[in-house]
């Protein structure tokens, strides 16, 4: 018997015994956590006063959406896994959009949500909402936990599932009556699970393969998706880069994993990437994907995407490969271990006339705005915040054009600098994310590029940041309309402006209203001096630039086209 169970006369003593509460906090300090984001309600009660007395930071949100976008973005910075704790029923459903969020885009999460008494679950009692049933679909794993002695062993597997293979979200949903039950302590080891097996290492002749197509190769382009940075490979992206000498496109999500600075970059393919990305991957002879799902987003037409190619898929979830484009060579396995494989396989080749093509591409084709205007430019606004910044902050976003322009401007160094909804597409995301990104990197520079319309959506988080005396920066790119929406109805619905304009709020008063800084700018020649004073506050603060208002993102591939068909595209004759 083990030596704890023994009293000072060898008789055996009472084991401890634990409530349920006190076991998620156990578990919660053993896999490390020291932040939590969530909001109170009765049946969390339990599980909050065990809080009280825990090393932990708890944030509390203005909704519960938002906490669960700020412990998603918290991983995403960090690296390690967000916790979001909500009461039953609305509580609880008010995290959905944040865990669909985290689904789509890998990010590890796990979630617990308090439940009814588990005498009434089914009666339709106050606050009871079927969460399992519920987020079956926008999680990786979840649990209802009927038992207290099956708790220690459930959030021990949900850490392992939410951090391992392709990282995803869990959600735990845990009745009242467990939290205040009470059983013997028991502290779980180790990991089996049916059927959940993650492989690390490739099969050594796929690798083998691989590398004899690389090194034959005349026009390689290697795609650098999310799961590099989930997968903390940049490292190694850059090693077989540059080894091979081969250049590197990126995805939304992969952005940071290659510095855009380096001459191999192409930046960012697809729907908004640039041209000559884009012209790189529709000629290339051989597409090396690392952590990519090729979403529409990317490929643009499937039928007419990479149609050069020979294509290397390397991902270490099996079920994303040759999901949606053809795959010659399917690569199972994480990404820092394939690609540390591969590297030691491949040779040098300077394929000389490969870059001069694409250095010409670049020439011919570089983003570009009409830097003349006297009305302030959004792509303006973003170049000088990545020069004053140096290229070196945590930028998160919302969605719509300005997540496009931070993509196309912002010139990303290192992986984990831009956190943004890339899957699902989530308006709201940026301000809740600049506050969980802040949380995690205390010591960064943490800048919220955001649209009037999207930061419309969470804007109450700023009284959250005031609270947790974070120094974010906001800077609002206030067009009055909902941009991405408007440009699609000027395009393609003969500009029936439909319900896509709105006379926003004075942002600048309402930063000053819940306690951060608040600065609005009209004029270009203010930027500048608006940026500065906002990188020197200690305080949050909020930037209002007011834009030009029918500026579009270009260039853009229409739905149904190929990457080789944009349209609004700067560019040379000579540049196809």
């Amino acid at each position: 018997m083990p030596s704890d169970h023994l009293s000072a006369a060898g008789a055996a003593a009472p084991p401890r015994y634990r409530t349920g509460a006190q076991i998620v906090v156990d578990a919660l300090l053993a896999h490390g956590v020291d932040t939590v984001f969530g909001y109170i309600g009765a049946s969390v009660l339990p599980l909050f006063d065990r809080l009280y007395e825990a090393p932990i930071r708890f944030v509390v949100p203005c909704h519960e959406q938002g906490g669960c976008h700020m412990a998603d973005a918290y991983a995403r910075a960090s690296g390690k896994t967000g916790v979001v704790i909500a009461t039953s029923g609305p509580g609880a459903c008010n995290l959905v959009t944040g865990l669909a969020t985290a689904m789509m885009d890998s990010v590890p999460l796990v979630a617990i949500t308090g439940q009814v008494r588990t005498d009434l679950i089914g009666g339709d009692a106050f606050q009871e909402a079927p969460m399992v049933g519920i987020t079956r679909p926008v999680t990786k794993h979840n649990y209802i936990v009927k038992r207290v002695e099956d708790l220690a062993g459930t959030l021990h597997e949900a850490f392992h599932i939410a951090s391992t293979g392709r990282p995803g979200p869990v959600l735990i949903d845990l009745p009242v009556d467990l939290e205040f039950a009470a059983c013997p302590s028991v502290n779980p080891t180790g990991i089996a699970l049916r059927g959940y097996n993650v492989r690390s290492s490739a099969h050594a002749a796929q690798i083998a393969r691989a590398a004899e197509e690389i090194n034959r190769a005349h026009r390689p382009v290697l795609l650098a998706g999310g799961g590099v940075v989930s997968g903390n490979a940049a490292g190694e992206l850059r090693e077989l880069a540059q080894r091979a000498h081969l250049p590197v496109a990126m995805t939304l999500m992969g952005l940071g994993s290659y510095d855009q600075n380096w001459p191999e970059s192409l930046d960012m393919l697809g729907m908004h990437g640039t041209a000559y990305a884009n012209y790189a991957v529709q000629e290339c002879d051989l597409l090396i994907a690392v952590g990519a799902r090729f979403d529409d987003r990317v490929t643009g037409d499937l039928k007419s995407f990479a149609p050069k190619a020979r294509v290397i898929h390397i991902d270490i979830d099996a079920a994303s490969i040759a999901k949606n484009v053809r795959v010659d060579i399917p690569i199972v396995g994480d990404a820092r271990a394939v690609l540390r494989q591969l590297t030691r396989h491949v040779e040098r080749r300077e394929r000389a006339a490969w870059f001069a093509q694409i250095a010409q591409w670049k020439t011919a084709c570089a983003l570009d705005f009409d830097r003349t205007a006297s009305g302030i430019k959004p792509q303006y606004i973003i170049e000088e915040l990545c020069r004053r910044t140096n290229g070196d902050a945590i930028i998160t976003t919302g969605v719509g054009q300005h997540q496009m322009w931070t993509a196309q401007f912002y010139r990303f160094r290192r992986a984990r600098q831009l956190i943004t909804s890339g899957g699902l597409g989530t308006m709201g995301f940026g301000l809740p994310a600049a506050i969980g990104a802040q949380l995690a990197r205390p010591d960064a520079t943490v800048i919220d590029i955001d649209g009037d319309h999207s930061f419309n959506m969470t804007l109450s988080e700023l009284s959250t940041a005031v609270q947790a005396e974070l120094p974010i920066k906001i800077c609002i790119l206030n067009n009055g309309t909902m941009g991405m929406v408007r440009q699609w109805q000027e395009l393609f619905y003969d500009r029936r402006y439909v319900h896509s304009h709105v006379k926003n709020p004075d942002y600048a008063a309402y930063a000053r209203a819940v306690g951060a800084v608040g600065i609005g700018v009209d004029a270009k020649a203010d930027v500048g001096s608006a940026i500065d004073q906002m990188l020197a506050e200690k305080r949050p603060c909020l930037v209002d630039f007011h834009v030009e208002a029918h500026e579009n993102v270009w260039p853009m591939v229409p739905t149904g086209k190929g990457l080789h068909e944009m349209e609004g595209l700067r560019m040379l004759e000579s540049a196809m």
